[in-house]
């Protein structure tokens, strides 16, 4: 490490309407899988936080949940929690569609940076889908929605121009400590990236089938006698027809879930997994703030 007095450390938000690909940018920040993936909006419920290190800085990034009109309580929290994700941090990067034009959802999010008194980075995601000669007329309309303090054209999935904004981020957060060990890359407790991965699969698979109104809780993991690390985790949905979809006919649906996630803990974990998953019906738990709190959406962490 570089002598210590001149090691900087800072707290960037990620900030954006659903679908932008926050998520795969956190992960290409952090070099591996942390955040979840999916091309349905409304994934990220938690502030996700995503650590960088190298010799010279400390990056702690948070990913906020896409920002929308909220439907129910649960929609509401996560506004609140994108929003308050922009309190107390060094940095935001506000990212964008490249193929997309400005449009009022990208506005709201603009009127609320207007109060920010951290700089703002632009950040036009998606760069390798649109042709060169369309990039310039989307950055002038951003510039004159907000004096930016610098635009990064970007591509999250091919990492286009990702050194370069770690090295642009560094000059801007304030010398400080390390905060967290160099080779941690996320703050949330393994619980929670796990019941993520888990979420994911079930989003992945079962597709139109089951809204976002699934929840995971993880219930306990531990070492078993054969060494590996044994899961138990509950698979919560609002409806029977639900349980029914992600059991599958003999249990199919769940199996193939229990699969996919399980590759994903294991390479998380570096480890052997055991995975244990049950399906539990909890009629409109989303509505129930005290079952919010239950499944680890409480209010006071934010």
């Amino acid at each position: 490490m570089s002598n210590q007095s001149s090691f900087k450390s800072g707290f960037v938000a990620i900030i954006g309407r659903p679908n932008v690909g926050k998520s795969t940018l956190l992960n290409r920040f952090v070099g591996q899988k942390v955040a979840i993936m999916s091309d349905k909006a409304q994934t990220t419920r938690n502030r996700i936080q995503g650590v960088y290190t190298d010799k010279d800085a400390q990056l702690v990034f948070i990913d906020t949940p896409g920002i929308h009109k909220p439907k129910h309580a649960l929609g509401d929290f996560m506004l609140k929690t994108a929003y308050s994700a922009i309190s107390g941090v060094d940095v935001v990067l506000f990212v964008v569609n490249a193929s997309e034009k400005i449009g009022p959802g990208d506005r709201l999010i603009i009127e609320r940076l207007k109060h920010v008194e951290v700089p703002v980075i632009l950040l036009i995601n998606k760069v390798d889908l649109v042709h060169a000669d369309d990039l310039l007329p989307i950055i002038d309309s951003y510039k004159n929605e907000l004096d930016f303090n610098a635009i990064f054209p970007i591509s999250a999935t091919q990492g286009d121009n990702v050194a370069e904004l770690v090295e642009h981020i560094k000059t801007l957060v304030p010398e400080g400590p390390q905060y967290y060990p160099a080779n941690q890359v996320t703050d949330h407790p393994e619980y929670f990236v796990v019941a993520e991965f888990i979420r994911e699969q079930i989003l992945h698979l079962t597709r139109e089938e089951i809204p976002h109104s699934v929840a995971v809780q993880v219930q306990s993991m531990q070492r078993n006698e054969d060494d590996k690390v044994e899961i138990q985790a509950t698979i919560i949905v609002e409806r029977k027809s639900q349980k029914g979809i992600i059991i599958g006919a003999q249990g199919s649906m769940i199996k193939k879930i229990g699969q996919g996630a399980r590759r994903e803990i294991e390479k998380l974990l570096d480890d052997k997994v055991y995975l244990d998953l049950w399906v539990k019906v909890q009629k409109d738990w989303r509505d129930h703030q005290t079952q919010l709190n239950d499944y680890g959406y409480k209010s006071n962490d934010y």
